[in-house]
């Protein structure tokens, strides 16, 4: 297909994204970017899910910023190099030439250092939710914040979704849904809203047993702020062995473009163990923490903290943050990269689908669009062919023959919009569902 035809097929799609972190982001940016016309949708207050930046005040007025979920990320796919490669071109990413090392809670010392430049460490600049925003900005892509879907109905005899919030607003009709939170349809969302899960399995009874309920790591983080730099700590970033309490540790104010950091301070970011926060969760409840069991929280790492010998002083700033969610046990799509119901055209995207890393996340985003382009650009040239058959046989009935005339006007509307448009993706055609691989039924 033509990209003029190809663009035509896409301007004629409507495709609503749920989710407007780093899998979300990438879907739709990629979609739009072939013409289609796509509305994000995302409970938070911006853009980045677990790629998301804190902003937080101090009595004095000091702003100061976190990246309070993934700390930074990695790249081993030739696909997702190319794209973040696309990335850094355009300053959205930094390489983070941090050290990294090993703390053994019970010895006391660092162990295993990585050598510099092992792996290359990559962070969004001037925070983690760059990337996320950037892509939710793009031409083509209308994101709506603190928006949380309550509903999604298969309407059969449109082939299309209807989705609601969970307000009750009508939020629209969409010719395709591309779902990439986890608790989609998981009684999580149940046990955090009190209501059922938007998206109803009985709809989907071969994919129930696969995404009903995805096991997670729940992890509490906790940012912390230092008049001065922790002197006995010689690494940027560190895991711990042998604690019940902690699992790493991140130098935030370390990492490149983080201009915003208060002169002679240091910003830290410490995550816990899943062991340690679901044995609060259970305490507590899946509900959102009150401030109490949060600054309970706070105490108790930064205890852990201060109890490695590393002379770690009392903050000027400390806050924990729980992730009740936010990171996925296993992956269960295994090679197609997302979950894909064709006859429904409902594509579930994210980390959850491939591997729990920001890498996978992207991947699976870019299989979700691929899926999508793959299925709009077929119907598209099915009907068109099945309109010059028509002709050919001199049936030209009025509302086809409209439909006929309507399509090819469509054709020559696109034509200079997207001549050579396929030259400048950072994403080739095979990797968007060119490649007969990629077609799933």
């Amino acid at each position: 297909m033509s990209a003029a035809a190809a663009a035509a097929a896409a301007s004629a799609a409507n495709v609503a994204v749920i989710g407007g972190g780093i899998s979300g982001a990438v879907c739709a940016s990629l979609l739009a970017a072939r013409g289609v016309a796509v509305t994000l949708f995302d409970s938070g207050r911006g853009a980045g899910g677990r790629m998301a930046q804190r902003r937080e005040v101090m009595e004095d007025g000091t702003e100061l910023r976190f990246d309070h979920g993934a700390p930074y990320f990695t790249v081993s796919n030739d696909e997702v190099a190319r794209v973040v490669s696309g990335w850094e071109a355009r300053g959205l990413v930094a390489e983070w030439k941090a050290m990294f090392a090993c703390f053994d809670r019970e010895a006391g010392k660092f162990t295993d250092f990585e050598k510099e430049g092992t792996i290359k460490k990559y962070v969004g600049v001037p925070g983690m939710n760059s990337i996320c925003k950037s892509l939710c900005l793009e031409d083509g892509v209308v994101a709506k914040f603190g928006v949380t879907i309550g509903r999604m109905d298969w309407i059969q005899d449109r082939s299309s979704w209807l989705l609601a919030s969970l307000d009750g607003r009508d939020l629209g009709h969409f010719d395709y849904v591309v779902a990439t939170d986890k608790n989609i349809a998981s009684p999580r969302f149940s046990g955090l809203t009190g209501r059922p899960p938007p998206l109803d399995l009985s709809l989907l009874p071969q994919l129930s047993m696969m995404i009903q309920d995805i096991p997670v790591r729940p992890c509490f983080a906790l940012m912390l702020a230092f008049s001065e730099p922790l002197t006995k700590v010689p690494v940027q970033g560190f895991s711990f062995n042998n604690s019940d309490y902690l699992s790493w540790a991140f130098c935030d104010s370390s990492k490149p473009g983080r201009a915003h950091v208060p002169l002679n301070s240091q910003s830290w970011v410490l995550h816990s163990t899943a062991e340690y926060a679901s044995k609060v969760i259970n305490n507590i409840g899946p509900r959102k923490p009150s401030a109490d069991a949060l600054a309970k929280v706070a105490e108790e790492l930064l205890k852990e903290f201060q109890a490695t010998g590393l002379n770690i002083p009392q903050p000027i700033f400390m806050k924990a943050h729980r992730w009740g969610s936010a990171f996925p046990a296993i992956a269960i799509s295994g090679d197609d990269k997302c979950v894909w119901d064709k006859s429904m055209k409902l594509a579930i995207c994210g980390d959850f689908c491939t591997s729990p890393s920001v890498e996978g996340a992207v991947l699976s985003g870019m299989r979700g669009a691929s899926k999508i382009l793959w299925l709009v650009n077929s119907h598209y040239y099915l009907e068109l062919e099945m309109l010059k058959a028509i002709v050919s046989l001199h049936i030209m009935v009025p509302h086809l023959q409209q439909k006929q005339e309507s399509i090819y006007m469509r054709q020559i509307t696109f034509e200079d919009k997207f001549a050579g448009f396929g030259a400048s993706q950072a994403i080739t055609d095979a990797q968007l569902g060119s490649s007969p691989g990629l077609h799933v039924a």
